[in-house]
Formats: C-alpha cells, sequence, structure tokens
C-alpha cells in the first residue's frame, strides 16, 4: 500500500512527532508498505534526510526553546497540502502529527475534502478531544468522573480571582495550555501568588488555559484500539508529575504493563476509557489519561487522539502487554482507518 506518513509540523511536540513519523515508517516498510515521510511545514523528507534525522536524533530532553517555536510555527502548514501528489495519490494517510493543527482537527478536515482516508479520529472528534475544556465537559455528561477546573484566557474571559480558586478548587492547582500535550506550558502552583505567572506561561502556548484541581495519587493509562480497552499501564515518573523530561529521556520513568491493581480497579479503568472514548466520538485509537487515588477513585485526564509512537511511549507498550508488536500496531491502525473509511462511502 501507499502510504504517506505526516510528521514534525508546528507544535510545541514537533519533536515527538518526528521521532514517532520515523519509528512508523520503519514498521510500515517492514510489512512491505511503500512509505513516504510528508512534513507539513517543510515538504517531503527526502531518504537523505531521513536518514540524517535517524543518525543525529530527534528527541531532546525538553520540548523546544519558545524562541525555535515561534520560527517554526512562521512557516504555517502547507496551504497546498491537499493537492501535493504526496497525499492526493496516497492510498492512505498516517497521521503521526501531535498538537496544534495537526491534532486539533484542521488536517483532519482538509484530507477529509481532499477525500484521503487517514489513520485515527475524524475532524469533529479530533477537535473536541484536543479542547481540555470541552473534553472534560462531555466526559461528564458521559459518567466519566473529571477533577474540577476553571478557564481564563482569549475566550474564557480574565484571570478567576487567586484566593476563590484556592478556596474552590484547593492547592495545588494544575494550571496547563487547554490545547495542548506532552505537558508543555504546565505548571503546578502551591501558592495563590504563583497564579498569575503560571497563567501567562501557559498563554505562551495557547489562548485559553486551564486551572484544574491537582489530584494526587497513581497515574495510569489506557489504550482504546478499534474499540478495545488494552492493558491498563501505570507511569511511575520521577518527577511529580509525568512531564516532557520524563516522557523522552531513558530512565526518567517506569512503566508498568499490566498495571498491578485490583481487578475491580482494572476493569473500572477500561470501562471509563471506552466511555470517555465514546462521549467524544473517537475513531480507530486513542489514549486515555487517569489519576488514581489511594481511595481507588479514578479521576479523567485527558485523552490523546494521536498518541505518541516513540520508542518511550506508552500505547506500544500497551499493544505489546496484549500480545502486539510495533509492526503489528501499525498495521492496524491502518486497517481500522480503511474500515471507517469503506463504512463512510
Amino acid at each position: 500500500m501507499r502510504i504517506t506518513i505526516l510528521l514534525g509540523g508546528t507544535s510545541a511536540e514537533r519533536d515527538v512527532s518526528l521521532a514517532s513519523g520515523l519509528r512508523i515508517a520503519e514498521a510500515l516498510r517492514g510489512r512491505r508498505h511503500g512509505v513516504v515521510l510528508l512534513d507539513p511545514a517543510r515538504g517531503v523528507i527526502t531518504p537523505e534526510d531521513e536518514q540524517a534525522m535517524r543518525a543525529a536524533g530527534v528527541l531532546h530532553p525538553a520540548p523546544p526553546p519558545l524562541e525555535a517555536l515561534r520560527k517554526i510555527s512562521r512557516s504555517a502548514m502547507l496551504p497546498s497540502l491537499g493537492t501535493l501528489p504526496e497525499v492526493r495519490d496516497a492510498e492512505m494517510v498516517f497521521l503521526a502529527l501531535h498538537g496544534g493543527e495537526g491534532e486539533d482537527g484542521t488536517i483532519q478536515a482538509m484530507l477529509d475534502l481532499a477525500r484521503v482516508p487517514y489513520t485515527g479520529s475524524g475532524h469533529l472528534a479530533s477537535a473536541l478531544a484536543m479542547d481540555k475544556d470541552l473534553s472534560k465537559q462531555l466526559f461528564r455528561a458521559a459518567g466519566v468522573a473529571t477533577a474540577d477546573w476553571a478557564m481564563t484566557g482569549y475566550r474564557a474571559g480574565p484571570i478567576p480571582d487567586a484566593q476563590q480558586l484556592v478556596a474552590a478548587l484547593g492547592l495545588p492547582i494544575v494550571v496547563k495550555p487547554s490545547k495542548q500535550g506532552s505537558t508543555v506550558g504546565l505548571t503546578i502552583v502551591r501558592e495563590a501568588s504563583a497564579l498569575a505567572a503560571a497563567v501567562a506561561d501557559a498563554a505562551l502556548y495557547d489562548d485559553e488555559v486551564m486551572i484544574e484541581r491537582f489530584v494526587p495519587g497513581r497515574e495510569l493509562t489506557v489504550a482504546i484500539l478499534g474499540g478495545d480497552a488494552l492493558p491498563v499501564g501505570e507511569i511511575i515518573p520521577k518527577h511529580e508529575i509525568y512531564d516532557y523530561h520524563c516522557k523522552y529521556t531513558a530512565g526518567m520513568a517506569r512503566e508498568e504493563f499490566p498495571a498491578r491493581l485490583p481487578p475491580e480497579v482494572t476493569m473500572e479503568a477500561q470501562r471509563q476509557a471506552r466511555r470517555a472514548f465514546a462521549a467524544l466520538k473517537l475513531d480507530g485509537y486513542a489514549r486515555i489519561d487517569f489519576r488514581l487515588t489511594e481511595r481507588n477513585e479514578l479521576f479523567c485526564l485527558e485523552a490523546n487522539t494521536l498518541p505518541g509512537m516513540t520508542e518511550f511511549s506508552l500505547v506500544p507498550q500497551a499493544a505489546a502487554a496484549a500480545g502486539m508488536d510495533f509492526g503489528a500496531l501499525c498495521e492496524r491502525i491502518v486497517q481500522l482507518a480503511l474500515t471507517r473509511t469503506a463504512g463512510g462511502t
């Protein structure tokens, strides 16, 4: 099959996307697919460029500096993307983009208009999942528990009074961009006086900022593949939270698949993950993240519609725990996209 992998892009998760895309390319070629790599911000990645990227490595222990991100974002997604032969003539587009226009439904809508099949969720579901505020509202409507929160920013209004927020949400408080991933721009606020600075930092990455009650406990994740919940995983980071450094640096986190949980907790986490997946109208595959308190209460953090596929990423580890190697996982994602396309015609 002729498969074009979209990777890179213009978001704060560009490096992670490049690493995911390179790994996916290797896996799909191993299953005899013809693969082309295309960066929507910069064009086709030649075999020579790909070789150089693999040799140099693309993942770094911290997100790119803000100034570097600004330089990337100035070259917006290629407006002619849907007309490029690498996209127009592809039998399948494998989306390895993370964050920004690659995961928020923009690219998905463009591919829908071009009538090119692609992996993952459609444009509406992608947009809903990317917006943490809307996601949490839909989770609650579906009976999926999630921590209390408030919003501020361009559309949500001014920063709420710090003392009122502390009274409502307690301390510490998590402050993060509403539409980012990989914990980019996230701060744990322990004093009310630090709230304004944390909001200002998050606002560098998004026009809306979420201020959320911090839920102490264990970090769990559930991958959904074709509507089925894979084994629940637990992440045990060296830092207090599973931040960018812990996610993409060897030795900074330990993952256990399956997680050591009572059977009833495992079943409940998988049930809530499936319910969250359905609430956002997701398709193909996704990763749903939770916090588990000492009282075995689950709180849904967010849904990731295009989760990482690097050597450190969680979905490949969940698939391996279910007996599926990385090549088989990528193939399954492609076949799910083909099934969705056939069902929509």
